[in-house]
């Protein structure tokens, strides 16, 4: 059987860690936690968790950003298997085990676990994606999702018709459990730190082992439940805009060509001004003035 390590990135995560930890602990693989300098009580909790259990602890003090301290913590690892997962994702009994021995069985690089909802649902949706298009991001910048989330586009690439209790090849699974071999990580050189300090980093990776010709699967057997948002919950909602687009543009730039990049920057520009109409009207998430400032925000970050 494969051996696997678990890589836990923090941020004040005080109320998720303890239940994350102990569920991993009955799983028997190693913990290593890195905690990007929270301001709660996390550290203590992980510290308290260690003086029964064996998990590695690092506290850089600083901020790393997601990727980073992935990265970080694979490093400190020693497993076969790298499983990268969030805080607030819970291992139901025999989790881990069945996510290894998938992909023993697969011969595949990499897998993705199902992540339940609270009713115990397949996070439909999320759980796995297919790798973003041109199309599918214009349609996520220009309000086309959000007005019209059944089109055709927006269904195929969250595999919104997908089979969910089906084990598959799969493109995207989500960043919140993903396992991938040593070997495939090293050979493809793990997370890159520019996505910082989240989202896109897991996109990217996956394309990244699908160009390398490895083999990318969904477990379904493997259970997780997943309450969602813990970390991007705590950001601002200037911060939220900035790096959701300032990382998808990140994204576009590494795997699209240059013209395909100056749509997704028209795109952009043409959502964002979309967004500040509809902010005068009414439709806006906090005061208006904030609200403006962070779409024109993101404006002046991709002209």
């Amino acid at each position: 059987m494969l051996r696997c390590s678990a890589i836990i990135v923090t941020y004040n995560s005080a109320d998720k860690i303890g239940a994350c930890l102990e569920a991993l602990a009955e799983e028997g693989c190693e913990i290593v936690v890195v905690d990007n300098a929270s301001k709660d009580a996390t550290v203590q909790r992980v510290e308290d968790f260690v003086a029964w259990h064996e998990v590695r602890l690092l506290a850089p003090g600083v901020n790393l950003g997601f990727a980073a301290a992935v990265n970080q913590g694979v490093q400190a690892a020693t497993g076969d298997v790298l499983l990268v997962l969030n805080p607030d994702a819970v291992a139901e009994p025999g989790a881990v085990k069945e996510l290894l021995r998938c992909m023993e069985a697969t011969h595949s690089s990499a897998a993705g676990g199902a992540l339940l909802e609270s009713d115990g649902r397949p996070a439909r949706g999320f759980a796995f994606r297919r790798l973003p298009t041109l199309a599918s991001l214009l349609c996520e910048s220009m309000l086309v999702n959000q007005l019209w989330p059944d089109n055709s586009i927006n269904r195929r690439y969250r595999c919104l018709d997908a089979e969910y209790s089906r084990q598959q090849e799969v493109e995207q699974p989500a960043g919140a459990c993903l396992a991938v071999t040593r070997r495939a990580w090293n050979e493809i050189g793990g997370f890159d730190e520019h996505f910082y300090p989240v989202w896109f980093e897991d996109v990217d990776l996956c394309k990244r082992l699908l160009d390398h010709g490895c083999k990318i699967v969904y477990c379904p057997t493997a259970q997780f439940r997943h309450s969602g948002g813990h970390s991007v919950s705590k950001l601002s909602f200037r911060e939220k805009q900035l790096l959701w687009y300032t990382n998808m543009l990140r994204y576009a730039r590494k795997h699209f060509s240059r013209g395909q990049v100056l749509e997704l920057r028209a795109g952009i520009i043409a959502g964002m001004s979309i967004r500040s109409v509809a902010a005068f009207l009414g439709a806006r998430q906090g005061p208006l003035r904030e609200t403006l400032a962070a779409y024109w925000e993101v404006v002046r970050k991709v002209r």
